[in-house]
């Protein structure tokens, strides 16, 4: 077999490949312990609408200065989070402390096919 027929089906099959994969990205959503009600619900949204085109959402709660005493509302608000969302995302990471952070990762859930 001649070899530049070789590498070039080479190329061809990886090209081939690369078409169906999926890139799943992370996406951040950040809030604040004393985030209002209403950009609570348009951050909730955007959350829906990246876990619906298949990509990961990074939850992120950002305490500055004297915000540290609330790590329970940080909790809250990301356990309410989880409560909205419901089955339609997977939690991948638990929330934890990362220094001046709380974060919590989500997945979209897998879809069953019919």
């Amino acid at each position: 077999m001649d070899f530049g027929k070789y590498k070039y089906l080479l190329t061809k099959k990886k090209k081939e490949a690369k078409k169906h994969q999926t890139v799943i990205l992370l996406k951040e959503v950040k809030f604040r312990p004393n985030t209002d009600e209403h950009d609570f619900n348009f951050k909730l949204k955007n959350i829906h609408r990246f876990l619906d085109e298949g990509n990961k959402v990074k939850v992120t709660i950002v305490f500055r200065g004297r915000e540290m005493v609330y790590r329970d509302k940080g909790r809250d608000i990301l356990s309410n989070i989880a409560t909205q969302i419901g089955e339609k995302a997977v939690r991948e990471a638990d929330p934890k402390m990362e220094g001046r952070q709380m974060m919590m990762i989500l997945g979209p859930a897998k879809k069953i096919k019919k």
